[in-house]
């Protein structure tokens, strides 16, 4: 009985605080306290935001003056609703686009023997999922394009040593380190080298994101100090204009000789961001300033430096493909350097280069800048081979099924091969592309797909040896018939995966690490212990420290992703 009256006191003690409490809230709703400052800013009568895919954001109900909107703010986030029944977010806003793509599939020699895609030497997935892992955020699998991560590293190809050929053929053959059972196949091409003074003179147009969005150290301010070392590489013979665009475009910088580098880095210094981001406009004015100085039997390239988050005038996606395919035909290719996170537009800035002939390279530190920009930067520039092509058609004697690992949004249609008006990938002087396919041979049980019942199982080349033929078709920088290289691929070349050099056990740990980091649906057991122990022994001299840091990259990826085994 004691207990009970116990209870119903200290019910109606909560009840009596609770309407003291509402009366309290709503007096102060209805009679705040003055505050001075409040009469000298300006106010926000009823703000409306609009609920999108990118983006939930809410209507005010009541007036708020900017000040308080603007401690409401917290950066990347959507602002907390002050409405009851709406609950504030627990995740920071991500507003990153990623073409979206999955993994080339198995396919079967006897039914589909031919295999074609482009060349690419691209690098910013590896250097945008290098910024992710830093951050303590596995990458997302579509920001994962293994072909960029395979050909972001330095391999010791032996070059060509003639123009006329302009890359150097090597393959290679063992077995894969994640299924044994399975064979892997290396084509590499390594492009001739020019010396940086035998550099063809250079007419640059440095297109600069001047939004507001580009307002944060790892964007404009390093866009800024990027070019400048850019700049600094420069001389006579050479052009640079500075074109910016956010609302609206401007000439900053009219064509200047490259030994003028102080005037150029001192219009760099100069750009501020703010504003919405008019994108096309900025690119339509650029390739006019590239007309201007057009110089004949050089390079002219537009290098657009951004995030990618155009948000007004022509943002149709489509509609910027067909204007840089449109421009390209008329000698002046483009470049993409993308800057920063949160709204970074990887697919854009990835679609854009290849569509304008030119590469794509992520800048997440002033060191890659340095990589890209200064290193690099003949081949960043100067292109010695254009709409590279290659061929594989596979024995079915010797082949049961093959898988190309990644160039997934690189594969073209086989007829795509030896017709010269389908665009491909162009290299640059002294790069390197790599592609590696996983194959099965006919007497494995390691074979993924059925065969069919009237299947065709035999080939004319059965009894030579031959696992397969490489076809390679390209065109010089100032031609437009494409010229074609051959050979033959043989069965006997394979050795043990601990017998190949250096390059190939690296890249064939780089290809099981971006598979891994795309959800291992092919690499089976080989884990991230697996990867990192395989890259080690494959580490070399690394000069530049670029497989060391891969290394580091594997053990952080393992630590997020919560499996971590790494041996000490």
């Amino acid at each position: 009985m004691q207990a009970t009256t116990l209870s119903s006191r200290f019910y109606v003690l909560l009840v009596t605080c609770a309407f003291t409490l509402a009366a309290c809230s709503q007096a102060g709703r209805e009679n705040p306290p003055e505050d001075p400052a409040a009469e000298k800013r300006p106010r926000i009568e009823n703000p409306v935001m609009v609920e999108t895919e990118e983006a939930v954001t809410v209507k005010m109900r009541q007036p708020m003056d900017t000040a308080a909107l603007a401690d409401r703010r917290i950066a990347g986030q959507v602002m907390p609703a002050p409405m009851s029944g709406l609950r504030a977010p627990s995740e920071l806003l991500n507003r990153e686009n990623y073409a979206h793509y999955d993994d080339n599939p198995v396919k079967r020699a006897a039914e589909h023997p031919v295999s074609t895609f482009s060349v690419d030497v691209d690098t910013g997935s590896y250097a945008n999922l290098r910024r992710l892992l830093d951050a303590g955020q596995l990458p997302p699998q579509d920001a994962v394009r293994i072909e960029e991560l395979l050909n972001y590293f330095d391999y010791d190809y032996a070059p060509s040593s003639e123009s006329t050929q302009p890359f150097a053929t090597h393959v290679a053959l063992s077995r894969a380190p994640w299924d044994t059972r399975k064979g892997l196949l290396r084509i590499a091409l390594k492009g001739y080298e020019v010396a940086a003074s035998e550099r063809l003179p250079a007419n640059l147009v440095f297109l600069v994101d001047v939004s507001g969005s580009m307002q944060s150290p790892d964007k404009l301010e390093l866009l800024k100090k990027g070019l400048g070392m850019l700049a600094a590489e420069l001389d006579a013979d050479d052009r640079v204009s500075l074109v910016v665009y956010a609302g609206a475009s401007g000439v900053v910088l009219h064509p200047t000789p490259g030994s003028e580098g102080a005037t150029i880095r001192n219009a760099l210094a100069q750009l501020t961001a703010g504003g919405s981001t008019n994108g096309a406009a900025g690119i339509r004015l650029a390739y006019d300033m590239a007309r201007q100085a057009f110089i004949k039997d050089g390079i002219n390239r537009v290098i657009l430096a951004t995030d990618g988050d155009f948000n007004v005038g022509t943002v149709n996606f489509e509609q910027l493909v067909d204007m840089i395919e449109r421009e390209r035909d008329s000698g002046i290719t483009l470049t993409t350097l993308g800057f920063g996170g949160g709204n970074y537009n990887d697919h854009l800035m990835e679609q854009l280069a290849d569509k304008g002939n030119g590469n794509y390279a992520y800048i997440d530190s002033i060191r890659e800048a340095n990589r890209v920009l200064v290193t690099q930067m003949t081949s960043t520039l100067q292109v010695i081979a254009k709409d590279v092509k290659a061929q594989v058609e596979f024995n079915p004697a010797v082949v049961a099924e093959y898988r190309l690992i990644g160039y997934e949004n690189r594969m073209l249609d086989r007829e795509d091969f030896s017709n010269d008006k389908v665009d491909a990938g162009d290299i640059g002087a002294g790069h390197s592309v790599t592609a590696l396919y996983e194959i099965v041979y006919v007497d494995s049980n390691a074979q993924r797909i059925e065969p069919l019942r009237y299947g065709r199982e035999a080939s004319r080349a059965g009894d030579s040896g031959e696992l397969g033929y490489l076809k390679l078709r390209y065109k010089l920088p100032d031609e437009d018939t494409s010229r074609l290289l051959e050979q033959a691929i043989s069965q006997e070349a394979e050795i043990e995966l601990a017998e190949t050099d250096d390059d190939f056990r690296f890249a064939t740990a780089v290809a099981a690490f971006g598979q891994q980091l795309r959800g291992g649906q092919y690499s089976g057991d080989f884990n991230y212990d697996d990867i990192r122990s395989l890259a080690a022994t494959a580490r070399g001299s690394d000069a530049s420290g670029q497989r060391g840091e891969f290394l580091g990259l594997v053990q952080l990826a393992a630590t997020l992703d919560g499996n971590r085994q790494a041996r000490r």
